[in-house]
């Protein structure tokens, strides 16, 4: 099994999601997308009418559902990946990615699942390069301009943009901020070919050293 990681961390709207996913095909590697966990858990949860702020509850569910986010996001066998993309899971998903034992469930099914990936593997998400992934082969921090990370979300308003941003920055379980050792790239007016070129050469250059 392989155990090289690289690990892009960046708020929402930075392009995380669309430049881990050309890295991963580029490189013919894995891909997980940590934020379609949460978003699915959110999601699981509101289906069932649960509170959402319950964190005893939420704990448990994110432990227990089975999940699946390639070629499509699943939960218990479900289908949910045009759902988790709603304002209902918009609003909600800052509150269930901020309980902590939710975070820990979470975690740990991330680990494990890189750990049985056969080759590299490209993780995005939040609290990568500095909980889930702090040894990482490559850490990655994107960030874009408000304006353009508000044009990008294109499923969500700018202000909710800007709410999970201040949710995910003073969350106590594991909040954004960017790890000392990662490559800052600023995404604005740049292609996702760029972008994804950029952190390959970086990574051949690491492993070149």
């Amino acid at each position: 099994m392989s155990h090289q990681i690289i690990a892009i961390d960046g708020p929402a709207g930075s392009g995380k999601s669309t430049v881990a996913r050309q890295v991963a095909r580029e490189l013919g590697w894995s891909f997980l997308d940590t934020g379609a966990m949460y978003r699915a858990v959110t999601c699981e949860a509101l289906s069932r009418g649960l509170d959402v702020h319950d964190e005893q509850v939420l704990g448990r569910l994110a432990s227990e559902v089975t999940l699946t986010t390639l070629p499509r996001v699943t939960v218990n066998g479900r289908d949910v990946e045009d759902e988790i993309r709603n304002d209902r899971v918009n609003e909600a998903v800052s509150v269930v990615a901020a309980n902590p034992l939710v975070r820990r469930a979470m975690v740990a099914r991330q680990r494990e699942w890189a750990a049985q990936q056969p080759v590299g593997t490209v993780v995005e998400g939040r609290d990568i390069t500095t909980v889930v992934f702090p040894d990482a082969t490559l850490k990655i921090f994107l960030t874009a301009s408000p304006m353009e990370r508000s044009r990008r979300r294109g499923d969500e308003s700018a202000a909710s943009v800007s709410r999970r941003d201040e949710a995910d920055l003073t969350r106590d379980a594991s909040p954004l901020r960017q790890s000392d050792d990662a490559l800052v790239l600023d995404t604005t007016g740049r292609t996702v070919d760029e972008v994804a070129g950029e952190i390959i050469e970086c990574l051949s250059a690491r492993q070149s050293n």
